[in-house]
């Protein structure tokens, strides 16, 4: 249970749900790395998956097939609950990064929210009850544009500006966009990671 509540804090303002005091991140901050746009590792990261970055550019990466439980967005700021109740019943650590899965439209609305396994070994696909669905996602390459901060609209705007201009280049069109986010209320906002990824056909 204390790794439960340890990770589910880890996490939850990546989701964009809360928000600490400040006298948090001072204590953070005596913790955190040295130097710019150093990645705050603080869970871990599904098997194979890679370490974000590079920073303040767009990169084509390759990511391996997942695990993750879904919900929908549209629960009223309930997605993250519904997704940590469901781990917790299933007894599934936690990892980083949470997943939002975003409209492919300018105004890049959340459609769904997930939680990703440590690997495809860990829990069932399927339905658990209404609200979450399981599923493997097959491998991927995506553009990604990572950097530092929080998840604004105008950052969320910058990395969408620098990967659609890539993607206008080459030719090709997007078939799905998503952010990750690395990061809970322990790190500073100014040293929270995020990833902004299209994924290539």
């Amino acid at each position: 249970m204390k790794k439960h509540l340890f990770l589910f804090l880890s996490l939850l303002s990546s989701c964009g749900l809360c928000q600490q005091p400040n006298k948090d991140d001072a204590a953070a901050k005596a913790k955190e790395p040295q130097g710019k746009n150093v990645y705050v590792d603080e869970a871990p990261l599904p098997e194979g998956w890679p370490t974000p970055g590079p920073y303040d550019a767009v990169a084509e990466k390759k990511y391996p097939a997942y695990r993750a439980a879904y919900t929908s967005a549209a629960m009223d700021g309930l997605a993250f609950w519904t997704l940590f109740s469901h781990i917790k019943r299933n007894d599934i650590p936690m990892t980083a990064p949470v997943e939002k899965t975003m409209s492919a439209d300018a105004d890049m609305k959340m459609s769904a929210m997930g939680f990703l396994y440590q690997n495809e070994k860990v829990g069932t696909v399927g339905a658990d009850g209404k609200k979450v669905e399981v599923k493997d996602v097959a491998a991927t390459r995506v553009l990604t544009y990572t950097w530092m901060g929080d998840d604004s609209d105008e950052n969320v705007k910058t990395a969408r500006t620098a990967i659609d201009a890539e993607l206008t280049k080459r030719g090709v069109t997007a078939t799905q966009y998503r952010i990750m986010g690395y990061n809970g209320p322990q790190t500073p906002r100014n040293r929270k990671t995020w990833e902004l990824q299209a994924v290539l056909p």
